[in-house]
Parts: C-alpha cells; structure tokens; sequence
C-alpha cells in the first residue's frame, strides 16, 4: 500500500522534543505514576562514574604498592562523589521540571564531578586537593542554584529550599577554607565538614513543608547507582587482568608485546581461574543480596528514610572496594604487589562483611525478626573475616569469599521458598 506523500511544501511530521528555556515551574507529584529515571539522570550517573573508577584505581594501586593508607584518601573521595550524587537525585526526584535551566545546572554538577575525579589522585595521596574542593564546590552550588529556584516557585515549601541553599553553601565555604588548616587538622575537619554536611537535610526536611520526592522514583535510583558500581567492580578486575596478560606476554617475547599466545596465557589462566569465578560469584551475590527485597516502603516510611539514604554511603563505597581489591588481587597473583595474601583478604573481607552487616542493617528495619536478620548477617561477616587466617592464597581466598557468598544466597533462596510454601 503506498504511503500517502506530503504536501507540496510540507515537511513529514517527525517526532521532536521541544525543550523551553522556562517550562512553568511545580514540584511533581509523589504518587505519579510510571515514574522511572530519566535520560539526563541516566547521562548523570555516568558521568559520575568516572570519579568512582579514578577513586577505585587509587585504591587498587595504593593497595599493591603496600599504603594501606590508602584507604582513608578512598573515602575522602567517595563521599565527595556519594554526597554530591544523593543531593541532586533527591532534588531531581521533588522538582524535575526537565527545561533548559534545569538541565543546564545540571551539566554544570556533571562538569564539577569531572573535576573531582582528575583531583582523585591528589586527594587520595594527600588528603587535600584545590582542584578536588572546587570540583566539589561547583557540584554543590550548582544544587544551591536548583534550591533557590524551588525557592521561587514553590511557597509551600519555600522555608525548605532556602535551608538547603543556605545550609549548602555554608558547609561549601567551610570546605574552601579547610584548604589552609594545618596537616594535623586535615582529617579532623574532614569528619566535621562530614557531620555538617549530614545535617543540612535533617534540619531542612522538619521545616514547614518537606520536599515531596518520590520514593519508587528513589528506591530505583540507588538501584541503578548499585548495578553500575557493580559493572565497575567487574571492569577494575577485567582490566588488572587484561594487564597481567599484557605483562606476561612482553615477558615472553622478550620485552616486545606480542599477540596473547597459549604458553603465555596457560600461566596466567590457571593461576586467575579461581580468581574470576570468585569475583563473578561475588559481583553476582551482591546483586542478588541487595535486590532480594524492594526498598519502596523504607524510602515511604519517615522513620526509616534517613537511615535508607544515609546508610547507602558504606554500601556504594564497600562495593566499589571490592572491585580495587580484586584488581589489587591480580597483582599478587603475579607477584607484582607488595601485600601479602593476608592483606588481601582481610581488605576483602572486610569490604564484604561492611556490605553484608550495613544491608542487613537496612532490611531490619522492616523485618519480621530483625534479631534473626543481623545475627544470621553477623555469622556471615565472621566467616568472611577468619578465612584469612587460614592460609589460602590470594585467588583461592576470593574463590572461597565468593562460595560464601552464594552459600547466603542459596539459604535466602531456600527459606524464602519455604516461607511461601508455608
């Protein structure tokens, strides 16, 4: 059947998205229905994975080079990166009008994360960074610049707005002026500028009128946030790996790389073999832990939300480890880090049983037997943290990290069977 031909000197309708400069301004509603995560949110996250592989790349190195302190220039890092990431997604969640302002601010806050992570280096190593701050101030009073704007628009809870701006911006210019505090003092205020920052939403959220987000809406974007950390985990032990066999190969061909060959790879293979199907069995179990129960009425609940949102930082950041120990984990394998198997798998461990404790600490709060859940999450952390202490090498230690792992979800799969048979 022919398709009827346009008018002469009329174009074919096409499907175009007109974006205003100023589309009429309202908070959205928080029963909206089919609310799912947005394009630029989506481009957001993304762009903020950038800072999470650069923190998690310090981490790996810091680690095989034998600085475990390291560790504490990792969570500078990541809670720069979470906090700022949770800001925006709840303002996005109340008041995402999705104009030309809107998104223009909101590229300005992916601009600031970009340069947070070129300064992931600095501030890992040192504590400090005049990039990382204003990285991190451009994210922040980009979110000043939204709150003011919910401020003009929205009496009801224009009291609201104008705390967060007003709390924003204070605690920014307490981080500015933490650039010229003395050494001494470095983690101090770090820990200060963290509790002022925590805060800011605690006081906003019990004035006149709390911001109306959504909480299907949130409960899918921490969702999102976690299946990207990790995909991250998965890239950081795909290529330390990737690296590893780069190394052997040169080494073979006599410091000239050369194509992958068998007699290479044979070496390689065998000895990360137990190393990858642990690492895949753990990237799998944590998914399924995390998923094994949908989160919307924790983020609905007033009592529990904060806890919710605020318990995330350990989560995101403890999956995230995981993937820098795994690549830290490739390096022993090879005999190219100055840890110890030990080391490794107590960081491993360590990184799990936060994971494993803080989730089980979120379910709680709606469980039937709260006592049960942590116990049972307890019995797992304390297996994870003796299995060092038992003299496996570092890949059999993450083969067997991730047997443990699956043996949790088995028996979550097994009762809650049974609980349905019943």
């Amino acid at each position: 059947m022919p398709v009827p031909s346009a008018a002469p000197g009329i174009l074919p309708a096409v499907s175009v998205v007109h974006v205003p400069f100023r589309r009429p301004f309202a908070p959205r509603d928080p029963h909206e229905a089919h609310r799912a995560a947005t394009p630029l949110e989506l481009l957001f996250d993304l762009v903020f994975v950038v800072a999470i592989a650069s923190n998690a790349a310090q981490l790996h190195h810091g680690i095989s080079e034998g600085h475990l302190n390291v560790l504490l220039g990792y969570t500078f890092g990541w809670f720069a990166i979470w906090w700022a990431w949770m800001g925006y997604s709840w303002y996005a969640s109340a008041y995402d009008n999705d104009d030309v302002v809107f998104r223009l601010l909101s590229f300005v806050i992916m601009s600031g994360s970009l340069a947070l992570a070129a300064a992931i280096p600095d501030l890992v190593a040192d504590g400090q960074s005049a990039l990382g701050v204003a990285g991190y101030a451009i994210m922040r009073l980009g979110l000043v610049a939204l709150w003011l704007r919910a401020a003009a628009h929205d009496p009801a809870r224009r009291a609201t707005a104008l705390t967060y701006a007003a709390g924003i911006t204070v605690v920014q210019l307490l981080w500015i002026a933490r650039l010229w505090v003395p050494e001494s003092w470095t983690l101090p205020t770090f820990f200060i500028g963290v509790a002022l920052e925590l805060s800011v939403p605690w006081i906003a959220e019990r004035r006149r009128g709390a911001t109306p987000y959504h909480p299907h809406h949130i409960a899918e974007r921490y969702g999102l946030l976690t299946i990207i950390v990790l995909g991250e985990v998965i890239l950081s032990t795909v290529v330390a790996i990737q690296g590893a066999m780069s190394a052997t190969t040169s080494e073979s061909s006599g410091g000239h790389t050369a194509p992958y060959t068998s007699a290479a790879g044979s070496g390689v293979g065998l000895n990360m073999l137990p190393l990858v199907i642990g690492g895949l069995l753990i990237v799998f179990s944590l998914w399924w832990l995390y998923f094994k129960r949908d989160h919307v009425d924790l983020v609905e609940d007033d009592s529990t939300v904060f806890f919710f949102g605020y318990a995330h930082l350990p989560v995101f950041a403890s999956i995230a480890a995981v993937g820098g120990i795994l690549a830290a984990s490739v390096d022993v394998v090879q005999h190219a880090s100055e840890s110890s198997d030990r080391t490794i798998g107590l960081l491993l461990g360590a990184c799990v049983s936060v994971f494993v404790l803080t989730l089980a600490g979120i379910h709680s709060l709606r469980a039937p037997s709260p006592a049960r859940v942590m116990l049972e999450a307890l019995l797992v952390a304390v297996v994870l943290l003796a299995l060092p202490f038992i003299g496996l090498s570092t890949n059999w230690g993450v083969l067997a990290v991730g047997l443990v792992l699956s043996m949790t979800v088995a028996q979550h799969v097994w009762v809650s069977s049974r609980t349905l048979r019943d």
